[in-house]
């Protein structure tokens, strides 16, 4: 049977409010993003959530503590769902990475990763999913590429548009997981005909 997989991003963070990017930082709930975590929980405690699995940068872990606090909802953290490593960059400010982005997406950031890796883990992260939480509803909480991964992956949205995109946030994000897994990464873009 297909996962339901249910992606909620991390809740805001002092860097987000300073308009850094945090990368592979940690990163530290605001009050704000602490706020926002207990929502995440409020949404989600009653929506039939058999696990939740976490990116292992703080600001994700912290997210999924603070929104099941007091349930036995098995939290996971996995170091697949991280934000993509800016290398150099992490800590920079969002204006200076944002014009940069689509030049990473094969080619790493210095001294990081690129977008397709953090696509290729992401890939390998839903492989091992289907094994393990075949038929289960699971949320997943974690960044900004690792939802641009799952689009890639189950709905076949292309990087370098996602990439591009204005940013947009929304309480959650819903994906079907086939029971074979995802299909494979394209390495290229595709022709808009291809969508």
């Amino acid at each position: 049977m297909p996962i339901q997989l249910v992606y909620e991003t991390h809740a805001t963070t002092t860097d987000n409010e300073a308009g850094i990017v945090t990368g592979w930082r940690p990163g530290v709930l605001s009050s704000t993003g602490r706020q926002q975590a207990r929502e995440v929980g409020d949404r989600r405690r009653n929506d039939g959530i058999a696990a939740v699995f976490t990116s292992d940068l703080r600001r994700a872990v912290d997210t999924a503590r603070i929104a099941f606090a007091g349930t036995t909802v098995p939290i996971h953290q996995d170091p697949r769902l991280r934000e993509c490593n800016y290398g150099r960059l992490n800590g920079c400010p969002q204006a200076a990475l944002a014009p940069l982005r689509s030049r990473h997406i094969d080619e790493p950031f210095p001294g990081g990763q690129s977008y397709r890796e953090v696509l290729a883990a992401t890939e390998d992260f839903l492989s091992d999913l289907v094994a393990r939480w075949d038929g289960s509803r699971i949320l997943l909480i974690a960044h900004s590429a690792n939802r641009w991964a799952l689009d890639c992956l189950l709905t076949g949205a292309d990087i370098e548009d996602l990439i591009q995109a204005p940013a947009r946030w929304q309480t959650g994000w819903e994906y079907t997981v086939p029971p074979t897994g995802p299909p494979p990464a394209q390495p290229g873009r595709r022709s808009r005909s291809e969508h």
